[in-house]
């Protein structure tokens, strides 16, 4: 890919329709400084200065898509609380489709609340489960992704599987069956529990630690020859086309069926990883919708991956800054 065609590329996502299913989050951060330690436990005090609500999880996939231009359509379930209710608010502040979106009275809304003081996290509240949604709703949420995509032309689809009960095996195989049915490429961003389900998927996106839970092996990022050994395997028995695991410093390894290679990651001054790998699948999914190469979708994913973990917080990759760090470095600088 030469300059021109990377930006042609990039010009190229404002028309791409993504839809993601997965498990949507509201993220709550509350910021502010350490000054002392309380007197009723060993523990910082922290004087909060803001507080403020962000999309998470499958919702912060669509925050970057919507970033790079594209238009993320959010297939999920939420709880029939106050924090579904904020989840929406904030989709709507954001003028994005909630048509996708089930509400659930038998389970809540995830919720992350983290606290951050100097830029670095002293402790994070979960509230979630993790029980599958069950036949009924899954049935329910089959249906309305069936209803977005033959209502409208949908580009790829992306898996953003938490672990947290909304993906389960028999909504993963209709899906797929569906994509195929239509042409359109998946992308996976997997956890543990449906690991080997994602048969005959277009990419799929584990972390290291995703890699050794769900093929139950030991591989170290420096052995790149177990990567490939691994990744190979996890292609060929699954049926994928092109695996892209991701290894923290070490950058990014790619496994299709032409390419096989590690593409190392920028020195960059690292200060949050939170949401790193929710941006690491949403440009893989662009790029995969436009049918780039495997070694190109793995250097643009791996530099917006490093990108976000710049900032403290999840926060969103910058369209901009992306297409100039990668002209940058296609253009032989280190």
């Amino acid at each position: 890919m030469n300059p021109t065609e990377l930006k042609k590329a990039f010009d190229s996502f404002n028309k791409l329709n993504v839809l993601i299913i997965g498990d949507l989050m509201l993220d709550v951060y509350y910021w502010g400084d350490v000054n002392r330690i309380s007197p009723e436990a060993p523990v910082p005090i922290v004087t909060v200065d803001k507080k403020e609500s962000r999309m998470g999880g499958a919702a912060n996939v669509a925050i970057n898509i919507q970033a790079m231009g594209a238009t993320p359509i959010l297939c999920g379930v939420i709880g029939d609380d106050a924090n579904g209710e904020q989840l929406i608010k904030i989709l709507k502040g954001k003028k994005l489709s909630s048509e996708g979106i089930l509400v659930s009275n038998n389970r809540p809304t995830t919720t992350k609340t983290r606290i951050i003081s100097s830029n670095h996290h002293i402790v994070r509240i979960d509230d979630e489960t993790d029980e599958y949604i069950g036949d009924v709703q899954t049935k329910n949420l089959f249906i309305q992704i069936e209803k977005i995509i033959e209502d409208k032309k949908i580009n790829v689809i992306i898996f953003e599987d938490y672990d947290k009960g909304v993906i389960s095996a028999t909504l993963i195989k209709k899906v797929v069956t569906l994509a195929e049915k239509h042409r359109i490429p998946t992308v996976v961003d997997p956890k543990k529990r449906n690991f080997t389900n994602y048969i005959g998927v277009t990419l799929f996106k584990p972390n290291l630690k995703e890699l050794r839970e769900g093929l139950k092996v030991d591989v170290q990022s420096e052995d790149l020859k177990k990567v490939q050994t691994v990744t190979e395997q996890l292609r060929r028995e699954q049926k994928i086309a092109n695996v892209l695991v991701t290894l923290s410093e070490h950058g990014v390894f790619i496994n299709s069926e032409k390419e096989k290679k590690r593409v190392p990651a920028h020195v960059r001054k690292i200060s949050d990883v939170s949401g790193a790998g929710d941006t690491v699948v949403s440009i893989a999914a662009l790029c995969s919708a436009l049918q780039l190469p495997p070694t190109e979708i793995a250097f643009l994913s791996n530099l917006a991956g490093g990108q976000v973990c710049e900032k403290a917080g999840v926060v969103a990759v910058d369209k901009k800054q992306l297409l100039k760090e990668a002209l940058y470095y296609m253009n032989g600088n280190k």
